[in-house]
């Protein structure tokens, strides 16, 4: 077998036709003979290319509304038969079948037709059969057939012909193959997925995952590491589909923070007011919302002045000039709001190392899907977490009644408490986060942690108290003992939120009581490891 084969003969089935009639001009020019269905015949014809039915080759009509038309040993066999195989090319010649040395499908648009949130029947029409085993059979036999899936290697295709006097290397006819067996496994894994959700099954036996490279990395969490970006077609407003409008590429840390830091701040909705968070290594170091996004920023700057140099910053509105202006005053990695303003990207500009991305929407906080983590040797899945308490639905449990002030921060507390890392400890004061605790062992620790950081917090800003002194504490689970609530009370805080459910909450409510502060239970926690 020679490494170079010649392109004699092709195949075209393709739903999506950019770039189409191009490149069949281009191979009609080289005396390609070129084999269609339908409706990518039509439009080659209406643009003067000669082109054969492939009902004409089969002799059989597209019937079933299309369902069945490639199906056949005429496509089959020209596909998959060994060139250098004499049995093959003996069985070739029996039956009439003659060689397809290149296939150019792509498939029905399936994950577009459920992305437009089309009915069960309308989607189960768009699962591509006669595409899928076409690709495979070609991608079978790349040691003679080249299969192109993706518009985006018709340009690699002409190249390669043009290097090569129309014949193609085994090397690029392997790319090609490893391609179109990636494009079927996710065609697959998104019909499975669909199906799943579709009937109700929550757990199926087997589950497919897939996804699309976006960007190589120059590395991952570490310089030793290798690491790509991969996206899975849903197009959820965040970092994966972003339009970036300056700096260097983001890295893998960079993309990994940035989706925490606009995931907490797609929980507050524009309508609430402006409202900024602040992330560095995946946990909040400081969230507020105020009357206008600057003042949002300032307020959560100064939660962790020290943590937020070189952090992400998400906004929920237009970034303004100001607001941009304010953010420059210090270094920051990555900032990524729904919109920016020309003011904002002018102020910007002007810092080469920073990178603005503009999401054109927030993401739906409460949007049911999935979220993946390995393991060793397996998969974790399980449904994203968009547990919601209204304030009606909080459980007084004090004798104390909290105000509708600290009801107010108190959800604030505990929205942001769903983004940081368990044992998470969370003080809010007027719409703003006053000292985060994130990540520790004990939930003793995270209170302590967090008070420290507000004390030093006031040092620096010259206050003659810690923020946290009348401040309102969130626990993303429960207190198993009252000395975790005593060490949020030290700190000041005069009201807690929390889910409740340990065997000793009656000596955590007596505790609370005894130090007449409120508290309210969830009936939900937020554990994020």
């Amino acid at each position: 077998m020679s490494d170079l084969q010649p392109i004699r003969r092709a195949l075209f089935s393709v739903s999506d036709k950019a770039g189409l009639v191009e490149l069949a001009e281009l191979l009609s020019q080289r005396g390609i003979e070129i084999l269609s269905t339908g409706g990518s015949a039509g439009m080659l014809r209406e643009a003067g290319i000669a082109v054969k039915d492939v009902a004409d080759l089969t002799g059989f009509p597209e019937m079933m509304d299309g369902r069945v038309k490639t199906l056949h040993p005429r496509v089959h066999g020209g596909l998959l038969a060994l060139r250098d195989n004499d049995e093959h090319v003996a069985a070739m010649g029996e039956h009439g079948i003659e060689p397809i040395d290149l296939l150019v499908v792509n498939l029905y648009p399936f994950e577009a037709t459920v992305a437009r949130g089309a009915d069960y029947d309308t989607c189960i029409e768009n699962i591509d059969i006669g595409g899928p085993a076409m690709i495979r059979a070609a991608a079978k036999n790349h040691a003679f057939v080249n299969v192109v899936t993706d518009v985006e290697d018709y340009a690699a295709l002409v190249d390669e012909m043009e290097a090569n006097d129309g014949q193609t290397t085994l090397a690029f006819r392997q790319r090609l193959a490893q391609t179109a067996y990636a494009r079927t496994a996710a065609y697959d894994a998104a019909v499975s997925t669909w199906m799943a959700g579709a009937i109700g099954e929550e757990t199926p036996r087997r589950r497919a995952f897939a996804g699309t490279l976006a960007s190589t990395m120059r590395y991952g969490e570490n310089p030793h590491q290798a690491a790509a970006f991969y996206t899975d077609g849903t197009n959820r407003p965040g970092v994966a589909t972003a339009a970036q409008h300056q700096g260097k590429a983001l890295s893998y840390n960079n993309i990994n923070d940035t989706d925490a830091a606009f995931e907490l701040v797609s929980e507050f909705a524009p309508e609430g007011g402006p409202a900024c968070a602040i992330i560095k290594h995946a946990n909040p170091c400081g969230v507020a919302t105020g009357e206008t996004l600057e003042e949002a920023y300032r307020r959560a700057f100064d939660c962790d002045r020290t943590s937020a140099f070189g952090g992400i910053i998400a906004l929920n509105g237009k970034l303004d000039g100001a607001t941009a202006r304010a953010i420059s005053e210090i270094f920051t990695e990555v900032v990524i709001a729904p919109e920016a303003d020309d003011e904002a990207k002018e102020v910007f500009a002007a810092k080469k190392n920073l990178r603005l991305l503009t999401t054109g929407a927030l993401a739906d906080p409460r949007a049911a899907m999935l979220t993946y983590r390995q393991v060793s040797g397996g998969m974790l899945v399980q449904d994203k977490d968009v547990g919601h308490i209204a304030k009606d639905a909080l459980k007084v449990v004090t004798k104390v009644q909290p105000t509708d002030a600290q009801l107010n921060d108190l959800l604030f507390a505990w929205t942001v408490g769903k983004h940081v890392k368990s044992n998470a400890i969370i003080y809010v004061k007027d719409g703003a986060t006053v000292g985060v605790g994130a990540g520790q062992m004990s939930r003793v620790d995270s209170s302590r942690i967090a008070a420290r950081k507000s004390l030093d917090m006031a040092e620096a800003l010259g206050l003659s108290e810690p923020l946290t002194k009348g401040s309102v504490v969130a626990s993303d689970a429960f207190f198993p003992f009252a000395d975790g609530l005593m060490a949020a009370v030290e700190a000041g805080a005069t009201a807690v939120i929390q889910p409740g459910g340990s065997m000793r909450d009656d000596e955590v409510i007596a505790a609370a009581d005894e130090a007449g502060i409120a508290m309210v239970f969830t009936g939900m926690r937020h554990f994020r490891h």
